[in-house]
């Protein structure tokens, strides 16, 4: 009888046993996040209250090939207030694993022929700079500072939008230098080749002073 028990006993643990050994199983996959791709660029521009611009965007994961879909999340866009804004595009493959782009809409009633792209001058540093259009409103600065053309250790590239004919926002963005802004943008648009634009810039490496700059 003991022999029995003794038997019976075992073959209780052995199937418990067996039981935790089937419990659940970690399965690892090889980190892989999808592509989002955007055909027609990172940089939009839309009227002040007006209709939001279409952003085409698809996004696929090459290491499991397949297609995600693509969100947006534009909790920080305004559409009543002129100003660039950020709108964030995230994809997610079937594992959860994410990857996320940022696009730029400037928020703008300004004419759409007017242009401010070219080659610029700082009068005070003599140090030139080019702007370039990347919407409408919208531009991009190759040096915000210009502080002078024996100074290559400090430059700033930076963005800024038009909000009307005669004002520029700079918003705050990151920089080497830390965060940068500007306070007091205008525009001075005559002509196409006679545009002088201004600003001061607010950065903790430059003093604070207006800083003008001329097409040529």
């Amino acid at each position: 009888m003991k022999k029995i028990l003794g038997i019976t006993l075992l073959a209780a643990l052995a199937f418990t046993a067996c039981r935790k050994k089937t419990g659940n199983v970690s399965v690892l996959h090889n980190y892989s996040t999808p592509t989002i791709m955007l055909p027609d660029g990172m940089y939009y521009s839309m009227p002040v209250n007006g209709m939001l611009p279409i952003v085409q965007a698809t996004a696929f994961d090459s290491f499991y090939h397949e297609d995600a879909a693509v969100v947006f999340d534009q909790s920080k866009l305004d559409i009543t207030t002129p100003g660039v804004y950020p709108v964030t595009a995230t994809a997610k493959n079937s594992y959860g694993m994410g990857a996320s782009k940022t696009i730029y809409i400037a928020v703008t009633d300004v004419d759409a022929t007017v242009n401010l792209e070219g080659r610029y001058l700082r009068v005070v540093t003599d140090d030139t700079l080019y702007v370039t259009r990347l919407a409408n409103g919208l531009y991009y600065t190759s040096d915000a500072a210009a502080n002078g053309i024996s100074d290559t250790t400090h430059v700033i590239p930076a963005m800024f939008v038009q909000t009307s004919a005669t004002t520029l926002v700079m918003p705050v963005q990151d920089s080497k230098f830390g965060p940068v802004y500007a306070t007091n943008g205008t525009v001075d648009y005559v002509a196409p080749d006679d545009v002088t634009i201004s600003y001061v810039l607010q950065n903790n490496a430059f003093a604070p002073i207006i800083r003008e700059f001329r097409k040529i």
